[in-house]
């Protein structure tokens, strides 16, 4: 038997992406969301979450997307005061690990006031993967006492691991309604699975902000209209 965790990122984008997340949760298979806490839908992701208590919630960590939740992280924006691009944080050298510390601290932080115990983390853009900033996700790992995402490509310590298959081509064209059945030739018998995925609607600011659009609404589709084969089951 195969447990599957089907895992909505970025839960707070906006009104559209929260109640996309939550009717594939409540009339499909998903069974988890990560939150963005510094986006202008986050207030409403928090309300649909306590609203719907099954959906286990994480954090989606944010360094590229928005601005940030602190005001004294010089590092970590732009002149505008927004986060920087992934493009720019990808070898993470002009990130200092004290502003991100305390940004992705404030974040968690944020998180638990607003009355959510996070399941686990991950980051948009898998940002936590990158090699540089391992020392601040094992001081969050530890402080919190929370799992990773498992997407990082050689093993870590200190760090323990979501689930020990980690699946991110739930996407665009490989977003298909028979995709679930073919994790059983994937994946071994026994092991725990999670599968990265974006449902959501459409509205203003995903229409305006994210280059990934239309494709929610099918990813919203399948996971709404699909039933798990034989030997799978959600975690």
């Amino acid at each position: 038997m195969i447990q599957l965790i089907v895992n909505a990122d970025d839960f707070g984008y906006s009104r559209g992406i929260n109640f996309g997340i939550i009717d594939a949760h409540k009339r499909g298979i998903l069974n988890s969301a990560t939150m963005m806490m510094n986006m202008p839908g986050m207030r409403h992701a928090v309300e649909l979450a306590k609203e719907n208590p099954n959906l286990q919630v994480g954090i989606h960590l944010v360094l590229t997307c928005g601005r940030p939740i602190l005001t004294d992280v010089p590092s970590l924006v732009d002149d505008n005061g927004n986060f920087k691009r992934l493009s720019e944080v990808k070898e993470g050298n002009e990130i200092s690990l004290d502003d991100l510390e305390r940004e992705w601290t404030a974040q968690m932080e944020l998180l638990l006031e607003n009355g959510i115990q996070p399941t686990h983390f991950d980051s948009h853009h898998h940002v936590h993967t990158i090699p540089a900033f391992l020392p601040v996700v094992q001081k969050i790992a530890k402080k919190y006492n929370l799992s990773a995402r498992n997407y990082f490509k050689e093993q870590v310590n200190d760090v323990r691991l979501f689930t020990d298959v980690f699946l991110d081509d739930f996407y665009g064209e490989t977003a298909t309604y028979d995709y679930f059945e073919k994790i059983l030739s994937r994946v071994q018998d026994g092991q725990t699975v999670e599968v990265m995925c974006h449902p959501g609607y459409l509205d203003k600011a995903i229409l305006s902000g994210s280059s990934y659009a239309i494709d929610r609404v099918k990813e919203t589709e399948i996971l709404t209209t699909i039933s798990l084969p034989e030997g799978i089951v959600l975690l």
